[in-house]
């Protein structure tokens, strides 16, 4: 298993992403292509012991910025990471990409790279929220902000496919994410996508609520980017405020005992359901071939998370699983 690394991409590149790449390789048996300038990342690694076999470094002259316009930026810089990374799986050299780089860029290079498996017209980007039931995925969660009714039941039969193969539910449960239950709430987009998504081959149950997507009710949850990614961040940025607030007010103030430090672990249990660090990257669903995208201020711990993840990816064949929608 080869996996391509985007070394310049993210608020701590290449540090970050150098060390996460060791991580990785402490935990699996795979080989990283670290893509990026050779010598700032040839002096990272001088800082660690690794498998010299499985790890190498491919030089590339130029580097997207994150506030560049997607299309001009792959256009102009061909020997950017972020495109020769897409370039590596095109060619059989790699069989995934991670970034933490423009997102938009990693969507655009893709596109025009790998292009979409058959039947997909839109790729899409999911993510893991918790449940009391488990893990919930959402999708989209920033690719599309301007979507069509008709995408969605695109997003979700990609979403029942990674919900099988991934996370082991045979049947899953679709959910629309709306205003209400009943059918005619929402706008004329989610009325429409509700027709949609009724009509296709699927075990939609209906719209769904925010409230509902943690109480587990549905397995994956489908809207269109806009809503998607307020929701990730809304959710994200909550959770972070609810944790620290109980770990400062009642977790760190708590004694030192065997049933306190029980306690203290299931808090940390709780801790990790809402850390985007533990899964790493949000995967981009619906391209022929495997991407995923980091956050930008992602650290070692977020990349070797993306690497194991993405590896699990890889050993399902997801993209194959895409390819019998």
């Amino acid at each position: 298993m080869k996996i391509a690394l985007d070394a310049m991409g993210g608020d701590y590149a290449p540090e970050e992403v150098v060390k996460g790449a060791i991580l990785a390789l402490e935990e699996r048996d795979l080989e990283i292509i670290l893509l990026g300038d050779i010598g700032k990342i040839k002096e990272e690694l001088m800082k660690y012991k690794y498998k010299k076999d499985k790890l190498s470094v491919i030089d590339c002259k130029e580097y997207i910025e994150t506030g560049e316009f997607p299309l001009d930026a792959i256009r102009s810089k061909r020997d950017s990471s972020i495109v020769v990374g897409t370039k590596l799986i095109k060619n059989n050299q790699a069989d995934a990409f991670i970034s933490a780089g423009n997102s938009g860029a990693v969507m655009a290079a893709a596109l025009l790279e790998l292009g979409c498996v058959p039947e997909i017209r839109r790729p899409t980007i999911a993510a893991i929220l918790p449940s009391v039931k488990g893990k919930v995925l959402v999708l989209d969660v920033g690719a599309n902000v301007d979507c069509k009714p008709e995408h969605l039941p695109q997003f979700a039969l990609i979403g029942s496919k990674y919900a099988k193969y991934i996370l082991g539910i045979e049947n899953p449960k679709i959910g629309l994410l709306n205003i209400g239950e009943e059918e005619n709430k929402g706008n004329k987009f989610a009325q429409n996508a509700y027709k949609n998504l009724k009509n296709a081959n699927i075990n939609f149950v209906g719209n769904i609520e925010g409230k509902d997507i943690f109480k587990g009710k549905v397995d994956v949850v489908v809207c269109d980017g806009f809503t998607g990614n307020i929701l990730l961040k809304s959710s994200e940025g909550l959770a972070k405020f609810l944790l620290t607030t109980i770990n400062s007010m009642i977790i760190s103030q708590l004694p030192q005992n065997q049933e306190m430090d029980k306690l203290k672990q299931y808090f940390m249990n709780l801790v990790k359901m809402t850390d985007y660090t533990e899964h790493g990257g949000s995967p981009l669903l619906g391209v022929n071939g495997l991407c995923s995208i980091c956050h930008g201020r992602s650290k070692a711990k977020t990349f070797k998370n993306a690497i194991l993840n993405t590896g699990k990816f890889v050993d399902a064949n997801l993209v194959e699983h895409f390819k019998e929608i």
